[in-house]
């Protein structure tokens, strides 16, 4: 396996493949790989002939009072598991390759960048699509590979490929979770033992929803007041939000219908994390 730093090099070893006949996948990571990951990695080397992994901590995607600067790091035990999933290249920028001294673009899908996450993260969503756009531009990828954890990133990512025409597809890839049900982040470490229980009401709260829906219960209010009363019994969890939305637009909807996603964002002590259903 291969370890690329610049654009150039990522852009050339693509375009040899290409060449070759293969189709290229990409699956975009900060690092802190872990086995959500590594199923990306998986579903991209199924379909696939060539696997890029980029590892970038993007900078432009944290706020000012975020954790950039303690985000897990841990690049060589990143690319050991990058390459036992298939991966053919790790590309592994610095920061002034990505954006360079002087750089003024940065792409704003407007609507959607405000809302779930972007509406208590400004300008998260900013940092996404630039960053996003700048790594398919770079390794002029077939498909890229997301996890529907981030399925507000994910919405966010489909409108902006649309929008600028770009080839890419955007393949999800399923939640994975922990044994007890605690959906995979890198961001998980930062837990306490006692948090980590605590965290367990995100995926209880999930499940409840999940099982009203099957039960015949759509109504959204009623959904959301569920999921609320089960979070509520942890008193180290404070609500960031708790949503039915569109996952096309990200905006409100009254009744669960397929094409429609149940989120949740919950602060956990000073570590905030996220899941959600999708509702078939």
């Amino acid at each position: 396996m291969e370890i690329l730093r610049s654009v150039a090099e990522i852009r050339q070893w693509s375009r040899a493949g290409r060449c070759k006949g293969r189709v290229i996948g990409l699956t975009p990571t900060m690092g802190a790989l872990h086995a959500g990951h590594a199923s990306l990695i998986r579903a991209a080397r199924e379909s696939c002939g060539l696997v890029a992994v980029s590892i970038f901590v993007n900078p432009t995607q944290f706020g000012p009072n975020e954790d950039y600067e303690r985000y897990p790091r841990s690049f060589e035990a990143d690319c050991v598991l990058a390459e036992s999933e298939g991966a053919d290249v790790v590309f592994a920028p610095a920061v002034e390759e990505i954006y360079p001294v002087g750089a003024a673009t940065y792409i704003e899908v407007e609507g959607l960048s405000g809302r779930l996450d972007g509406a208590s993260r400004p300008g998260h969503f900013r940092g996404v699509a630039t960053v996003v756009a700048t790594l398919l531009n770079a390794t002029e990828a077939d498909r890229a590979f997301f996890g529907q954890k981030d399925a507000a990133q994910v919405a966010v990512l489909r409108r902006m490929v649309a929008d600028l025409r770009l080839s890419t597809e955007i393949v999800v890839c399923p939640i994975v979770r922990e044994p007890d049900g605690l959906a995979l982040s890198s961001r998980n470490v930062y837990l306490s033992p006692t948090e980590r229980l605590q965290a367990l009401a995100l995926s209880r709260a999930i499940r409840q929803v999940e099982a009203l829906v099957s039960s015949g219960e759509r109504r959204a209010n009623a959904l959301i007041e569920a999921a609320r009363q089960i979070i509520a019994t942890e008193i180290g969890a404070r609500v960031d939000y708790i949503e039915l939305v569109s996952w096309a637009t990200l905006e409100p909807v009254e009744i669960a219908a397929p094409g429609s996603i149940f989120a949740v964002a919950t602060w956990i002590g000073a570590t905030r994390l996220i899941d959600n259903i999708v509702i078939e």
